[in-house]
C-alpha cells in the first residue's frame, strides 16, 4: 500500500485537506453533489445523519459524505460544528486518520480530500473518499445472508484494528463492508488511535449490540447468531494470539 501525503490549500474561503495524487487542483465545486451532477458523474446517493453521494472519480469510484449532527443537538444544529482550529475540526482529522491507516495497509476507504468552510465560530464540513466494494453486515443480516465465515473475517479484521490501536468511535454493522475479497471498516468520524484499554472490548460490545438491534426477537429465536457471534469472538481471539 503506498504511503499518503496529504497537501493543504485555501481556495475561495474554504480549507481543504487532500492527497494530490487523487486530486490535483482540489476546488470547492468538488465537494458540490449539483457539479457532479452536471458533470454526469453523480452515480447515486444515500441518505442518513450524513448524506452520502457516490461519484464517478477522477481515479475511480469516489463517496462524497457531508458532515451532519446527531443525537438530540442534531434537532436544533443541523451541520454546524464548533470551530477550535483546523487541526481539531472534525474532517481534517478523520482525512489524516484515514491516510495513517491506509498507509499502514489496514482495510478501510482511501481518503481524497475534506473541505471545511468557516463562518464566524462554527464550521461546515465535506469529505471525499473512495468507495470500496462490499455489503453492509447490517443488511446481510436483515436479508439473511450473513453465514459464518463472514462474522469470523469480521473478528479477524476488528483485531487487525485493535492491534493498531485503532478506536472506532461508532463501530456497528452498518460501518462494516462484508464482500468475497476483504472486509473493510469505514466512517471513521471521532476516530482515534489510543493505547491500550477497556475501549476494545466496548468496541466489541457496541457492535453486537448493533447486531441485536438489527435481528430483533431472531438473535434469541435462531441460536445460530449466538454461534456466529461466539465465531466472531474466537476469530478475534485467535489473531490476537497470532
Amino acid at each position: 500500500m503506498r504511503e499518503i501525503v496529504l497537501s493543504q490549500s485555501r481556495v475561495e474561503g474554504d480549507h481543504i485537506l487532500y492527497d494530490a495524487s487523487s486530486l490535483d487542483q482540489p476546488a470547492p465545486n468538488h465537494f458540490d453533489p449539483a457539479w457532479w451532477r452536471a458533470q454526469d458523474r453523480l452515480a447515486g446517493e444515500a441518505q442518513g445523519r450524513g448524506s452520502a453521494y457516490f461519484l464517478k472519480g477522477f481515479d475511480g469510484d469516489w463517496v462524497l459524505r457531508h458532515f451532519r449532527r446527531g443525537g438530540w443537538i442534531g434537532r436544533w444544529v443541523d451541520d454546524r460544528y464548533l470551530f477550535t482550529g483546523l487541526e481539531r475540526s472534525r474532517p481534517f482529522r478523520e482525512l489524516r486518520l484515514l491516510a495513517r491507516l491506509c498507509s499502514a495497509g489496514l482495510p478501510v476507504p482511501r481518503p481524497v480530500a475534506a473541505r471545511l468552510s468557516r463562518q464566524g465560530l462554527s464550521y461546515r464540513a465535506d469529505l471525499l473518499i473512495e468507495q470500496v466494494p462490499g455489503t453492509p453486515l447490517g443488511s446481510l443480516l436483515e436479508s439473511d445472508q450473513a453465514d459464518m465465515d463472514a462474522f469470523r473475517r469480521v473478528g479477524s479484521v476488528i483485531r487487525r484494528f485493535h492491534q493498531a490501536g485503532v478506536f472506532h468511535a461508532d463501530l456497528n454493522a452498518r460501518n462494516i463492508l462484508v464482500s468475497d475479497q476483504a472486509v473493510y471498516l469505514i466512517d471513521f468520524d471521532r476516530g482515534a488511535l489510543r493505547s491500550p484499554g477497556a475501549w476494545k472490548r466496548h468496541n466489541l460490545d457496541r457492535l453486537q449490540r448493533s447486531c441485536k438491534k438489527i435481528l430483533g426477537p431472531r438473535w434469541a429465536d435462531e441460536p445460530r447468531w449466538g454461534q456466529a457471534w461466539l465465531v466472531l469472538e474466537q476469530a478475534y481471539e485467535v489473531t490476537n494470539s497470532a
